[in-house]
C-alpha cells in the first residue's frame, strides 16, 4: 500500500484550531478512499498537498450559504466545512455511495454546518438561493456554468477550483458567461507563499 503523504507544515496554519478534524478526515479518506472509489490509487502520496490543502486554502473566500456541486469525496465541500464552521455548506452529489460517505463523515466529524443532498446540480430544488457555489474537478467551465450559476442568488458568486488551464477555459466559455450574466469573471491564485502548489479559482458574480 502506498504511504500517505506526511502532513505539510502549512496544514496547521491553514486549519488553525480545526486541524484535528482535518487530520481525522484525511486519515479516513486515506484508509477508505480508494476502496470506495473516492480517490485514485496514486493520490495518497499527495493527498494533503494536492487535495486537502488545495481545497482548504480558499476557505476565506466564502460566507453565508454555499453549495458544492459534485462534492464526491468531500473535496472541496467537506474540507471547507471543517475550515469554516461559521459558513453553511450544501453538498450536492448524485451518486449514492458518495452521498453515504459524505453523511458518514459529517456524523463522524460532528459537523453541524453541512447538509448533504443526493441530486444532480441542475435538478436541485434550491435554485437561486445560495450565496456562492463551488466545484472542483467536475467538468470544463463551459459545461459547469449552466449547472452552477442558476443555483446562486442575484449578486452571489461562483468560486470554482480550476487548474493551470483556467484562462483558456474562460475564453472557451464566453457564450455561457454571456448567457448566464456573469460579471467580473477572473482567475485568482490563492495560497502563494503558503502552499507549495497554490490553488487557482475562477470567480464571477452572478447578476
Amino acid at each position: 500500500m502506498t504511504a500517505l503523504e506526511q502532513e505539510p507544515d502549512a496544514a496547521a496554519a491553514v486549519f488553525g484550531d480545526r486541524i484535528e478534524l482535518a487530520r481525522d478526515f484525511t486519515t479516513a479518506l486515506a484508509a477508505e478512499g480508494e476502496e470506495r472509489g473516492l480517490i485514485g490509487p496514486l493520490e495518497l502520496p499527495r493527498l494533503w498537498s494536492r487535495h486537502i490543502l488545495n481545497s482548504a486554502i480558499v476557505a476565506p473566500l466564502f460566507h453565508g450559504r454555499v453549495g458544492d456541486v459534485g462534492s464526491g469525496a468531500g473535496l472541496p465541500g467537506l474540507v471547507l466545512a471543517i475550515a469554516r464552521p461559521d459558513v453553511e455548506f450544501v453538498l450536492i452529489e448524485p451518486m449514492e455511495r458518495r452521498v453515504t460517505w459524505l453523511e458518514e463523515q459529517v456524523a463522524a466529524l460532528g459537523l453541524t454546518n453541512v447538509e448533504v443532498v443526493r441530486a444532480r446540480g441542475e435538478e436541485w430544488s434550491g435554485r437561486g438561493t445560495l450565496d456562492a457555489v463551488t466545484a472542483r474537478a467536475v467538468s470544463a467551465l463551459r459545461t459547469l456554468i449552466p449547472v452552477t450559476a442558476p443555483l446562486v442568488r442575484d449578486g452571489g458568486e461562483l468560486v470554482l477550483l480550476k487548474g493551470a488551464n483556467a484562462p483558456a477555459e474562460i475564453a472557451a466559455a464566453a457564450k455561457q458567461i454571456r448567457r448566464f450574466h456573469l460579471k467580473d469573471v477572473r482567475v485568482e491564485v490563492v495560497g502563494e507563499g503558503v502552499l507549495a502548489e497554490p490553488t487557482r479559482v475562477v470567480r464571477a458574480t452572478v447578476r
